[in-house]
């Protein structure tokens, strides 16, 4: 006796199936991509002049206790088991032992560090949602907006966040006193100005670059036949503008938001270096300097893990605004 399910339960089954393959496919994609990614930082950290013994071994070390701190550090092993041996790590939570402090673990380390550059960048990215859909729905809707805010996105990513820092700090910290000029402050309400100029320095240039994406993608959307078209049945403005404009320009203009929000964790450290915020970024530039392997592979860990999920949320979001993605091979 065979056994036949119905057609709706066959189709539901597969479609299943389909959702569970493509979803261990993307995290094992994920996991593929941070161990190759943290390997390649930690073979650029190895290759790169200089020796973290000389920091561990104190003033005027022997070449005898040059070696033993080697030895204790396990530098003398082989570079690929070195690696393997911090990332059998991270499952247990155990990022290993800081070579310049000490006495410290990286999770101490990272752990006060890590809300303050976690302020800075949420506070970054919705400066930059805000301001840079702002001005690329301005641009995009209102044809004689278009030149000024073309102009001025122009401008905006022509200026760095680390020119763009002194002059946020010239202007409104020694000129109007309006904000704090380094430091990270305590507590939300001190935070929140400490960390004003610092998230505006940078989110200038993403922002702008945000702006012009939308700006680009709206009149793009405008200029189809199908806008064209829902706006020769009577539809009002506001009405094409919402379903046949705005909701098609959202892919792309997601897709570079996305990008920009996992972009803003390495772009931290040079903020953060020039405010004088002791915050993850200003931690990995020193740790760089001193070759302080556990401490560098932790941060970037971070940051890469931030990458991969914001764009695969952005993946997701993508399946929501364009139904054709919903099914297999984009097919109903």
């Amino acid at each position: 006796m065979t056994l036949t399910l119905h057609p709706a339960i066959s189709r539901f089954s597969g479609r299943t199936l389909w959702r569970i393959r493509a979803v261990a496919r993307r995290l094992a994609s994920a996991v593929f991509t941070v161990v190759v990614a943290t390997f390649a930082v930690y073979a650029a950290l190895a290759a790169a002049p200089g020796d973290p013994a000389l920091t561990a071994a104190g003033r005027r070390p022997t070449p005898e206790r040059i070696a033993q701190v080697h030895h204790e550090l396990g530098l003398d092993r082989p570079l690929v088991v070195r690696y393997f041996d911090w990332l059998s790590g991270l499952p247990r939570g155990d990022l290993g032992q800081s070579i310049v402090y000490r006495n410290s673990s990286v999770a101490d380390l990272l752990g006060p560090r890590f809300g303050t550059t976690a302020f800075l960048v949420v506070y970054a990215a919705l400066l930059i949602l805000l301001l840079g859909l702002l001005l690329g729905v301005l641009g995009g809707a209102f044809r004689r907006l278009n030149g000024p805010v073309a102009a001025l996105t122009s401008v905006a990513l022509a200026i760095p966040g680390f020119v763009a820092a002194p002059i946020l700090v010239s202007a409104f910290a020694l000129g109007l006193g309006w904000f704090p000029a380094v430091g990270a402050g305590s507590g939300f309400t001190d935070q929140l100005r400490h960390l004003t100029l610092p998230a505006v320095a940078l989110s200038v240039g993403w922002c702008a670059w945000l702006a012009q994406m939308t700006r680009t993608s709206l009149r793009t959307e405008k200029a189809n036949e199908h806008v064209e078209t829902a706006t020769g049945r009577g539809l009002p403005p506001a009405t094409v503008f919402r379903r046949h404009v705005l909701r098609n320009a959202a892919i792309p203009i997601s897709t570079v938001y996305g990008l920009t929000v996992a972009g803003l964790l390495a772009g931290a450290a040079v903020v953060e270096q020039a405010f004088g915020i002791d915050g993850m970024g200003t931690l990995m530039l020193r740790s760089v300097s001193a070759k302080d392997y556990n401490v560098v592979l932790a941060v970037a860990s971070l940051i890469i893990v931030a990458f991969v999920v914001t764009t695969q949320l952005v993946d997701a979001l993508h399946t929501v605004l364009d139904p054709r993605l919903r099914t297999k091979g984009g097919r109903p």
